[in-house]
């Protein structure tokens, strides 16, 4: 079986294995990774970025080379390398997680529990939800259910179809050391630095293909690439900037403006000023589109894969006939 097939096979698997499983409660492999990264930070950190580069190197190869050696390991059996990425995918992938975690949110705001959807909202996103109203909340939803649509599910399989398991534990590794040192604290401003540029570097190109998904998947197609264009430049993140802009475009809300993160106050350009305030019947509506980017997103990434491994196997076929 080659290479395209063994991606295509495993990694609908992973992604069937996480609508069915979600994440474990216990015993996540990427809280053991993020266990490890905490104690390889505690021996190497200064407040330099030199040494944030050695932990960035130490943490992301050594999970790029667990799967180097994995998936050589069960190369000659197809089965066994379908099960790797199958099961290396479900590890990476926190589709169903971020849904569920929308959806209880968004409930709670329905039926008017604000106080319930506050001590709710730090599972899904960095907010300070006491800043937060409940229409506020469901902004911040609808943020966090877009950019961890990229994050959390589109960017790994992007890897996952230009490297294997290996590219599926590298991108979920850099995503990880981002998340746990690469904002701008004083503690982490010089030692993130490597890690968080490069998240951005990793992140390019899911980011690009969850945007334009976004724009074939949703309601207002016409919106989300005017939002893309018009607003994606001005978001500070490189990312996350097209991806909040093409969801918002394309169902039709106002994303952005003044955030709060731990007592420290960002204003933000607001992200499709044409659309409506996000009400909070639009958690659901972006957890289906970010559901339907997902499926889409596998047939991209599958069919980008087998196409990649055709030629090498009709060289082989031709070889073969040659002898």
């Amino acid at each position: 079986m080659g290479a395209g097939r063994v991606f295509a096979y495993g990694a609908a698997a992973g992604l069937i294995g996480d609508l069915l499983l979600g994440d474990p409660r216990r015993g996540h492999p990427v809280a053991a990774f993020g266990r490890a990264a905490g104690a390889v930070e505690r021996v190497l950190w200064r407040d330099h970025r030199g040494w944030g580069a050695l932990h960035t190197a130490v943490c992301a190869g050594g999970a790029v080379a667990l799967g180097s050696v994995a998936a050589r390991a069960v190369r000659p059996s197809a089965v066994a390398s379908v099960a790797l990425t199958g099961a290396a995918t479900w590890a990476v992938v926190g589709g169903t997680s971020l849904a569920r975690e929308a959806r209880t949110i968004g409930r709670a705001l329905e039926a008017g529990d604000v106080e319930a959807a506050r001590a709710r909202l730090p599972h899904l996103c960095g907010r300070d939800p006491q800043a937060l109203d409940a229409d506020g909340m469901a902004r911040a939803v609808v943020e966090s259910v877009a950019e961890n649509t990229s994050d959390a599910v589109v960017g790994a399989l992007v890897w996952g179809a230009v490297g294997g398991v290996p590219g599926l534990l590298g991108f979920r590794a850099v995503n990880t050391l981002d998340a746990m040192v690469g904002h701008k604290s004083a503690r982490y401003r010089r030692y993130g630095w490597a890690s968080a540029r490069l998240d951005d570097l990793a992140g390019w190109p899911g980011a690009r293909l969850t945007a334009v998904l976004a724009v074939l998947a949703g309601p207002d197609p016409r919106g989300a690439v005017r939002a893309w264009r018009a607003d994606a430049a001005q978001h500070p993140s490189p990312n996350a900037g097209p991806v909040e802009a093409s969801f918002a475009g394309a169902l039709g809300v106002r994303l952005g403006g003044t955030l709060s993160y731990g007592g420290r106050v960002e204003h933000r350009p607001v992200l499709n000023s044409r659309g409506r305030a996000v009400g909070t019947h639009e958690v659901e509506r972006a957890v289906r589109l970010s559901k339907r980017v997902t499926w889409l997103a596998l047939g991209v990434c599958a069919g980008a894969r087998l196409l990649m491994s055709a030629p090498s196997l009709k060289g082989a076929q031709l070889l073969k006939r040659g002898k």
